[in-house]
């Protein structure tokens, strides 16, 4: 029996060919240099993922989730993509939709930053909540068979869908900018997790290039990476959302991958906070919740480096814009609503600065 449809090969291999041009003619992201004492002799950047297209390093992800599939055969023209999102890999998946002509719905919570939802329907997509993040796969599913179209689940596909041997994903891009510092084979590498997807393609790439390189997680609050990773247990959950977007999850996601890192941490809301801040104040740029997730680790990696005499450099990321947060993470009220003190970790983070200590 032959399925051959031409009409659908058509326009597969048309679709395919938008996605991949717009790779094609999209440049490398910055890798912004933070300012540290030269006396350290320790260099740390954020690769600024924020310059993509949709403004996020979930550009990346899902332009590979496309192409998976689309490949794959599970997009197909007319029917829509559903996605389970907190905001960003909604906005971008938005946007490859529109490009190669099918509906998209996101699936969030309603907590979900009025920004992101207003980008996600600007590039074409619709927004459907949930009052509990919980529940977004099962809806997610269930709008899936309901309308005939794809559930995308970046949750369980982000780690198989980027060529994580090389294929200009973000570790190999990462090595190329450094290729001239006086450090060009960083000590650690800071991500944050959502799908972990992105800490994956990190530490796998380190590995098949036989690099030194360390991979850190950060973890922020409501989320139960962390305790899985140390307990080992694939099977633990925590009982409410994360407040920082696009990172945390309440269930250990098929995307992540423990055994691939080298160590997590975990970073209270306040500090992640209180980072995002001090990096504007640093370089005069806004980023969202998860930059400062990673940035108080990789702060933290840098102040135990000032004090072992070692000298190299760390990167994190810089995962999208602040813009997308002015109701949040740049506003007062909203710590007051959420009972979150930043200044001890405000304070923490000068005194390094100053002293090159970090306070007990």
């Amino acid at each position: 029996m032959d399925h051959t449809d031409a009409a659908y090969r058509d326009w597969l291999k048309e679709a395919v060919r938008k996605v991949q041009a717009d790779a094609n003619r999209s440049a490398d992201t910055h890798l912004l240099r933070f300012p540290l004492p030269e006396k350290w002799g320790i260099d740390l950047y954020l690769k600024d993922e924020s310059t993509h297209p949709t403004g996020s390093l979930k550009h990346r992800l899902a332009r590979s989730l496309f192409l998976y599939g689309l490949c794959n055969g599970w997009i197909r023209p007319g029917r829509p993509v559903i996605e389970a999102s907190s905001g960003s890999t909604a906005v971008s998946e938005a946007y490859f939709a529109k490009l190669i002509g099918v509906p998209f719905i996101a699936v969030m919570p309603r907590t979900t930053s009025a920004e992101k939802c207003r980008l996600i329907e600007f590039h074409g997509g619709q927004c459907h909540f949930v009052d509990d993040s919980r529940k977004m796969y099962e809806e997610s599913a269930r709008l899936a068979v309901e309308t005939g179209g794809h559930y995308m689940d970046q949750f369980t596909y982000a780690e198989r869908a980027t060529d994580w041997r090389g294929n200009n994903n973000i570790a190999e891009s990462i090595f190329r900018q450094l290729e001239l510092e006086r450090f060009p084979e960083p000590a650690w590498i800071v991500a944050t997790a959502g799908t972990g997807g992105t800490s994956a393609t990190l530490a796998r790439y380190v590995h098949y290039t036989q690099r030194d390189t360390r991979i850190c997680v950060a973890d922020p609050d409501n989320s139960c990476f962390f305790e899985g990773w140390t307990t080992g247990d694939p099977d633990v959950t925590c009982d409410c959302g994360s407040r920082i977007e696009g990172i945390g999850r309440p269930r250990m996601e098929p995307s992540f991958v423990p055994g691939a890192i080298d160590r997590m941490m975990k970073v209270p809301d306040a500090a992640s906070v209180a980072a995002v801040r001090a990096l504007e104040q640093a370089i005069g740029r806004k980023a969202g919740g998860s930059t400062g997730t990673g940035l108080w680790s990789a702060l933290k990696i840098v102040a135990e480096m000032v004090a072992e005499g070692r000298q190299g450099s760390v990167v994190t990321l810089l995962c999208d814009p602040g813009d997308r947060y002015l109701d949040k993470y740049y506003s007062d009220s909203w710590l007051t609503e959420q009972g979150l003190d930043i200044a001890p970790y405000s304070a923490a983070i000068e005194s390094l600065l100053e002293t090159g200590v970090w306070p007990c």
